[in-house]
């Protein structure tokens, strides 16, 4: 069987230590693909159709709105088909304790019934906060596996820890 890696990632103005930065690629693609080196698989990478804005502090407040309303922004795109895969790798930046918005649209539009789940998030300390409950709220009859919390800031860093989760993730 293969692997899915779907991912939603910021690039550009970033929080990272205590500062805003400029990332060139965001923290959760880098994990990403950390885990098709590993594991092998397809990457999807979830973009939503109204970008988010540019400014750091923006877009967070967007995200906390959309939080409070219990927002669905639109993507641009679902992956074409789930057949085939049984492990499917679901990553994103924790967003005020949980997924970002966008995630949850696209993952109640998916089967994921007989999938396992393997979330990973990126975070400045945060961990993976409420995003677990949430997967099992979203995603009904799939198998939840255990998620990974990696430290934004040391995203670039942290090849090997991935690799042996996302190991230990399609083995279990």
């Amino acid at each position: 069987m293969a692997n899915l890696i779907v991912y939603y990632s910021r690039k550009g103005q970033n929080y990272v230590n205590g500062s805003i930065k400029n990332l060139a690629k965001g923290n959760t693609e880098i994990v990403a693909e950390f885990i098709q080196n590993a594991v092998g698989g397809d990457l999807f990478e979830v973009e939503t159709a109204e970008p988010y804005p540019e400014d750091y502090n923006e877009c967070i407040d967007v995200a906390q709105k959309e939080l409070n309303a219990n927002a669905r922004p639109a993507v641009k795109a679902y992956p074409e088909s789930l057949d085939g895969y049984d492990v499917i790798f679901v990553g994103y930046p924790n967003w005020w304790g949980t997924m970002p918005m966008a995630m949850f649209t696209l993952l109640e539009k998916l089967n994921l019934v007989g999938k396992r789940i393997a979330p990973f998030c990126t975070n400045e300390g945060s961990g993976l906060s409420l995003s677990e409950r949430d997967l099992k709220m979203i995603c009904p009859g799939a198998a939840l596996l255990r998620g990974l919390s990696i430290h934004g800031a040391k995203a670039a860093q942290s090849e090997k820890k991935v690799a042996e989760w996302a190991k230990k993730s399609v083995e279990a």
